[in-house]
């Protein structure tokens, strides 16, 4: 009977030993959590600017201002542009 007892007894603390471990681990990993959102949280600000300067970047009045003041480029007089049919030489090929 005492053996039966002992038995109890040790399946009792394996029992609340496992308990606190899993409140210890479950309270670790909520922190883990919390630290896991802040840097994603962090990432979405950083993303945003991101996609705020790349349409800064890409918008047409800036990148024809940087066309024209730092690469020089202007635009062609009116008998410089050379259009092409592109319809009839398909039309020939075949």
């Amino acid at each position: 009977m005492k053996g039966h007892l002992a038995l109890l007894g040790v399946f009792v603390l394996g029992s609340a030993l496992a308990v606190v471990y899993t409140k210890f681990r479950l309270r670790y990993l909520f922190t883990e959590i919390g630290k896991v959102e802040h840097t994603i949280s962090n990432y979405q600000v950083e993303w945003d600017k991101l996609q705020l300067e790349r349409s800064t970047l890409a918008a047409p009045g800036r990148i024809e201002r940087v066309a024209r003041g730092k690469l020089g480029f202007v635009f062609p007089e009116r008998k410089e542009i050379v259009y092409l049919d592109i319809g009839s030489s398909a039309r020939k090929r075949n």
